[in-house]
């Protein structure tokens, strides 16, 4: 049975933009951005997403994590950010499609922290707000045919891609599938069918958004509850991937900028050949992760040759 929506003038309209959006990213060439982009994007998301279901670390303890470092707090919440730095490192290899990967992705989330990860609930559950319930879902028995129903729609209905993801995560969220980490498992599988329509989704933190907007959130479940239909949710989800998409332009657009002051000063002022360590003195307070991408950068654009190889590399202005 297809799930219960209507199209709007306010889908239709963020749709446009979303597309747009995706459209800036591949002008800027962020089909796949760069590394260090990727990796303060995926500690936003972790963080996010956790936060959203109560993690109480802060953002830097979750940037130590991801780096491997040791860090002293609560244990639950640190192996809820290692069980997702997994999962999200596992995000392109799930089958989206896939009702055992998407178990199996539960299970990496929820190890040591429930009894039985990856495996559907076998009781009853209903969803608190302060005292008052504010959600039964359906019966555990109705679970694994709810949820094959879902997985069939969202693979074979010919509703657009973008779509069918919000959805999936709130038609999840209904059915509550879970003993526990049904939140998390919404947005990351959410997640994981957006890049089936643009692949920069692995890569776009729209779990930040959603924090920052973690009310609306709640309430936009509420609303389809309600009614009965997923119309609200999809509206205030498709307001989050385009508001995060346009945050993630306006970041690489300033990052931009700053290469392009540093780079011209920095070819203003070098002379001949120089190393890595000649251009890092010259461009002051950058890493050398960043010397060297700015380098690659340069060569890529035709503005500097190079010669030699490791670090024994040279480079040259290449004159106009």
């Amino acid at each position: 049975m297809k799930p219960s929506y209507e199209i709007t003038q306010t889908i239709l309209d963020l749709y446009g933009r979303i597309n747009e959006a995706l459209g800036f990213c591949k002008s800027l060439v962020l089909v796949k951005p760069e590394a260090h982009l990727r990796k303060e994007n995926r500690i936003k998301t972790i963080h996010s997403s956790l936060a959203i279901e109560g993690n109480t670390l802060d953002i830097e303890y979750v940037t130590a994590l991801m780096n491997n470092v040791h860090v002293v707090g609560p244990q639950k919440d640190i192996l809820e950010v290692q069980n997702a730095i997994v999962a999200y490192d596992n995000l392109p290899v799930y089958d989206p499609y896939s009702i055992q990967d998407f178990l199996n992705a539960h299970s990496v989330f929820m190890k040591g922290l429930i009894e039985n990860p990856g495996h559907f609930r076998t009781s009853q559950v209903g969803i608190l707000k302060g005292r008052e319930v504010a959600h039964i879902a359906p019966s555990h028995t109705m679970v694994p045919g709810l949820m094959q129903d879902l997985f069939y729609y969202i693979q074979h209905d010919a509703d657009l891609g973008i779509i069918k993801s919000c959805i999936f995560h709130y038609e999840m969220e209904f059915i509550h599938p879970f003993e526990d980490g049904n939140g998390r498992m919404g947005k990351y599988w959410q997640t994981r069918l957006l890049m089936t329509s643009n692949p920069i989704f692995e890569f776009v933190p729209i779990e930040k958004v959603m924090k920052d907007h973690q009310e609306e959130y709640y309430d936009a479940l509420a609303r389809s509850d309600t009614s009965g239909s997923s119309t609200a949710f999809i509206e205030f989800m498709l307001r989050v991937i385009n508001a995060s998409l346009r945050e993630m332009i306006e970041e690489t657009k300033a990052l931009n900028i700053d290469f392009k002051k540093r780079t011209t000063n920095a070819l203003s002022v070098l002379e001949g050949w120089f190393d890595r360590k000649a251009y890092m003195k010259v461009c002051k307070d950058i890493s050398s992760a960043t010397a060297s991408r700015d380098l690659r950068r340069l060569l890529g654009e035709h503005r500097i040759e190079a010669s030699g190889t490791g670090r024994m590399t040279q480079y040259k202005k290449v004159h106009d």
